[in-house]
């Protein structure tokens, strides 16, 4: 069983064929980061016209890579949300023009569900678990129980962790994407520099809020000014502030509920510090901790194959009717 899998949630245009839900033929990723570099973030409607000129040019370019015919493909599955609208909806109209096509099902896949789910493409684990997924666009802690099955247990009230990170950095002029700069920065820096503030982390919940901690190091800035003596120890600072929230709060959701096991999937995942930060924790806790190959971090069409193949396995298959979204359901 070959599935089609497709992610246009943002900026980068995905495609990728997953054969029986494990051997991955191809997995294209075309990002967009130099066109939006001169803007310091995401520009919705440049990225929603690069994804028009790419798509159909990289979905052939994945059934090459795969050395297989459209007539392989079985199913389509393709992120209907959350992202930004007009990028998601060129997945969208692809993917149903495509079903039609080749008179295939189309599945609708959760695009936060499938950074959580990303983990199983490379590593076996047990049911259920605790995932954060963080990244540029969310922050959110679930309870993962089954494919389709999950609770939203926290999420951010404000920005976004790695939302925050690229303001940080436009701020600074420092460039785009922040979260890699600012990592780059921050390993010759000293973490406790300056003792930023740890936003809703002593808080009876899972939510965030990284707003105030953009805010604190801002008027920091402003207060005392930044050289390049100090540059790389105010954004090791500003990144431990951050991390040491997103650690805390998951660690404690894990181990209020009792399930000994974590899973930290989205962009920021990719991000070493926050790695260290999270196997040292949890050790001493008891707790597995697991995070994707970076590859598998950013935003990629083999995460939203692997769900959709798990869903046409349960018959839980979509209409082509299905609508695309922008924000997060929250239960």
């Amino acid at each position: 069983m070959v599935i089609l899998g497709i992610d246009t949630s943002c900026d980068d245009t995905s495609i990728a064929l997953l054969k029986n839900g494990k051997e991955l033929l191809a997995n294209i990723v075309s990002s967009q980061i130099d066109l939006h570099t001169a803007f310091g973030g995401v520009v919705p409607e440049i990225a929603s016209r690069k994804h028009i000129e790419l798509i159909d040019a990289l979905y052939c370019d994945a059934l090459q890579q795969a050395g297989i015919a459209d007539k392989s493909i079985e199913a389509i599955g393709v992120t209907a949300g959350p992202g930004l609208i007009g990028s998601v909806l060129i997945g969208l109209c692809f993917a149903k023009g495509l079903s039609l096509a080749l008179n295939v099902p189309i599945i609708g896949v959760n695009h936060i569900e499938a950074h959580a789910m990303s983990i199983l493409l490379e590593h076996d684990v047990e049911f259920p678990f605790i995932a954060l997924v963080v990244s540029g666009g969310h922050t959110l802690i679930l309870r993962i129980d089954d494919f389709g099955t999950y609770t939203v247990m926290g999420s951010t009230r404000d920005d976004a962790a790695g939302e925050a990170f690229d303001k940080i950095a436009k701020f600074l002029g420092l460039g785009y994407p922040g979260g890699r700069i600012i990592e780059e920065g921050a390993r010759e820096g000293q973490p406790d520099y300056v003792s930023f503030p740890r936003p809703m982390i002593n808080e009876n919940n899972y939510d965030f809020s990284f707003s105030g901690l953009k805010t604190a190091m801002i008027n920091y800035i402003k207060k005392y000014g930044v050289t390049n003596n100090n540059l790389n120890s105010l954004l090791s600072s500003f990144q431990e502030a951050a991390f040491d929230v997103l650690t805390d709060k998951t660690i404690r959701a894990a181990t209020d509920i009792g399930i000994p096991r974590i899973v930290v999937g989205g962009g920021v995942a990719s991000n070493g510090r926050l790695r260290k930060i999270f196997q040292e924790r949890c050790y001493g806790q008891g707790i597995n901790v697991f995070f994707s190959s970076p590859v598998f971090c950013t935003d990629n069409g083999a995460m939203v194959a692997k769900v959709a193949y798990h869903y046409f396995v349960k018959d839980m298959i979509s209409s082509l009717d299905i609508a695309g979204f922008s924000r997060m359901k929250i239960h």
